[in-house]
C-alpha cells in the first residue's frame, strides 16, 4: 500500500479528480491549504499599493493504493497537472504499513 499526496491549484482539482476517477482511483481526502514554494508568492497591487502573497491557496490530494499501480497514478497526474508554469504543484509519494477501518476492524486492503 502507498499513500500518495499531491497538492497543486485549485483550478485544476475538478479536472484531476476526473482523470484519477478514470484510472480507477475511487477514494481520496481533499483538503483547501495555503502554501508557497520556491518563489515564495507573487506580488500584486492593491488600490495602488504593491501587496506580497506569501502564502497561495492549494489544494491536497490524499490517496492511498494498492489495486491501482502508482505509476499510473503518478503519470495521470502529471499529465494533467503540467502547464509548465511556477505553481503546478507537487506529488509525494509514502509506503504504508497498515491500514484498519475502525467500524468493521478490518485489515489491510480490505479496510481501503
Amino acid at each position: 500500500m502507498t499513500k500518495i499526496d499531491i497538492i497543486t491549484r485549485p483550478s485544476k482539482f475538478e479536472e484531476l479528480k476526473d482523470a484519477l476517477h478514470d484510472i480507477g482511483i475511487t477514494g481520496m481526502t481533499v483538503t483547501h491549504v495555503l502554501g508557497c514554494g520556491m518563489q515564495k508568492g507573487i506580488t500584486e497591487t492593491y488600490r495602488g499599493v504593491p501587496l506580497t502573497v506569501n502564502l497561495l491557496p492549494k489544494v491536497k490530494i490524499e490517496i492511498v493504493v494498492c489495486e491501482v499501480p502508482v505509476e499510473d497514478v503518478v503519470d495521470t497526474t502529471k499529465k494533467v497537472l503540467k502547464t509548465g508554469q511556477i505553481g503546478d504543484g507537487k506529488i509525494f509519494i509514502y509506503p504504508v504499513e497498515n491500514v484498519i477501518k475502525i467500524r468493521t476492524g478490518e485489515e489491510g486492503v480490505q479496510a481501503l
